[in-house]
């Protein structure tokens, strides 16, 4: 009887692996013959089983993997991140062609079920079809109504500049950490442009959550992220930073909707303060109206947007300015002594000096090209198929325009590598923008703060150069690596700004 049952268990055991070894190769040839690139489709690497490149990139220099793998596949070549095909695109013919001239075919964002979580696909900048257009015609004119690219703004960069000024004076040229103070100063232009008002540096809770920002856009590029967004019925219950990244925005979020509350005490429809208002406004003209996509819980979403993509950015690209100023200070004395030419020590900068500023201007250029502030952009989705580069793209592949290929193309800048101001400066000296320099990407979701971003770099940069000389403490030499996220930012430093 032993027997007997020895044999059953045998052959029982050897029944489920057989089972086990059957469905393993049904999961791995269905997920082969479902995932083959399609006829045309661009070339690309192998990708694994299930899970394609996540794990075979190097997610803390993503870019700069992309930028090598367009060395042996082409321009136009593809990936597949987990369940979904992406085509990377280098060089700036081809993202031109995509972008701009087939604008409309590559106009909506991919569904990134770890950003949707949060935000419900509301918003500015990952919302799609009506709702984006309404959104983004909306904030266009209300931004421009209170200033944004227009002269009525310089007084406040100014202003908060002389905030700024205050705290560096402070250290007395002794060393600091800029990191948190640039991102409140800029994050201050868009509070004021939103909220109507400024917050003071020592304000606990603003200070939360400008801190974590960097932090969030770190998590969103990582391998966590990517496999979130194939697999978001598993990774929603497992832990990890993927969770650590919706705490920060659903914190974000909560200061944003605690500030509306206070907001809509004082709100006076006949006199709107700021963005808050006029959307309050806007939510009550449509109210009814049929395909109006206004209501607070976008308005909170959008106010998140222009918060995350109106401060990181600006502030990322001042901390590079300030590493940069430091590790040329041949270039800085440069800036410098244009600068006291052109406007002297105590007039305040403005926009209208930009024209007679050009080699300043040269090096704000500069540091953008070099710092490569967005490297891969943000990721956009073919709406039908098109063609590109030779190939046919379907409908529903996702597109990464990869910025960092045109802003280091060796046969478009002379020395690709290098921190050289000439790259923006003709034969006479004189300031000459490049079509290739396109930090702020291109085509209709082009970034919507690209003004703005321009006047407080500008500003910000020529008052820091105005009143301070910046150094690195003695003994240390600037570290020029990076922190790879959907921004590239500088590694932590501490530097000294002595007042001149």
């Amino acid at each position: 009887m032993d027997q007997i049952f020895s044999l059953i268990g045998s052959y029982v055991d050897w029944d489920v692996k057989s089972l086990l070894l059957f469905v393993v190769v049904f999961i791995l040839t269905a997920d082969y013959i479902k995932n083959l690139r399609p006829s045309n489709f661009p070339p690309g690497p192998w990708a694994f089983p299930i899970l394609g490149s996540i794990l075979s990139l190097d997610h803390q220099r993503a870019h700069e993997s992309l930028t090598q793998l367009a060395g042996t596949y082409g321009d136009v070549y593809s990936l597949r991140m987990g369940k979904d095909w992406m085509v990377v695109l280098n060089r700036f013919e081809v993202i031109k062609e995509a972008l701009v001239n087939q604008g409309d075919s590559v106009l909506e964002r991919p569904d990134l079920p770890l950003l949707n979580d949060v935000s419900n696909v509301k918003g500015l900048i990952f919302s799609n079809g009506n709702l984006w257009k309404q959104e983004r015609r909306f904030a266009l004119s209300t931004l421009r109504y209170f200033g944004l690219g227009k002269k009525s703004l310089e007084p406040l960069i100014i202003e908060e500049f002389s905030h700024c000024a205050k705290y560096l004076g402070s250290f007395k040229g002794k060393p600091f950490a800029p990191h948190l103070i640039m991102n409140k100063v800029v994050s201050n232009i868009i509070c004021f442009l939103v909220f109507g008002h400024r917050f003071e540096y020592n304000d606990e809770k603003f200070g939360k959550m400008t801190k974590e920002f960097e932090t969030a856009l770190q998590i969103e590029s990582s391998i966590s992220a990517q496999l979130y967004n194939s697999f978001p019925w598993l990774m929603r219950h497992l832990p990890g930073p993927h969770q650590t990244l919706k705490k920060i925005w659903w914190n974000v979020l909560d200061f944003i909707r605690e500030e509306l509350k206070l907001h809509k005490q004082k709100w006076d429809p006949e006199d709107p303060r700021d963005y808050i208002d006029c959307y309050l406004n806007e939510i009550q003209k449509s109210k009814g109206k049929a395909g109006s996509t206004f209501d607070e819980e976008t308005l909170i979403i959008s106010v998140w947007d222009l918060f995350v993509a109106g401060s990181e950015t600006t502030s990322t690209t001042l901390r590079w300015a300030f590493l940069y100023m430091a590790k040329y200070p041949e270039i800085q004395k440069k800036v410098q002594a244009e600068l006291d030419s052109v406007i002297g020590q105590f007039r305040q900068p403005a926009m209208a000096d930009r024209v007679n500023l050009p080699y300043t201007d040269a090096v704000i250029h500069e540091i953008q090209r070099m710092g490569n502030i967005a490297p891969l952009s943000l990721p956009h989705v073919t709406n039908r198929d098109i063609q590109l580069g030779g190939y046919t793209i379907p409908k529903g592949v996702v597109i990464i325009p990869n910025l960092t290929s045109v802003l280091f193309d060796k046969n478009e800048w002379e020395t690709p590598f290098t921190f050289n101001p000439g790259h923006f400066l003709n034969e006479e000296g004189k300031f000459e923008k490049r079509d290739t320099f396109i930090p702020f990407s291109a085509g209709k979701r082009l970034c919507l703060g690209e003004n703005l971003a321009k006047m407080e770099l500008f500003l910000f940069f020529t008052s820091f150069m105005q009143h301070f000389t910046f150094s690195m403490p003695a003994g240390v030499k600037p570290v020029m690596d990076y922190r790879f996220g959907v921004t590239l930012a500088p590694l932590p430093y501490d530097i000294c700004a002595t007042a001149r």
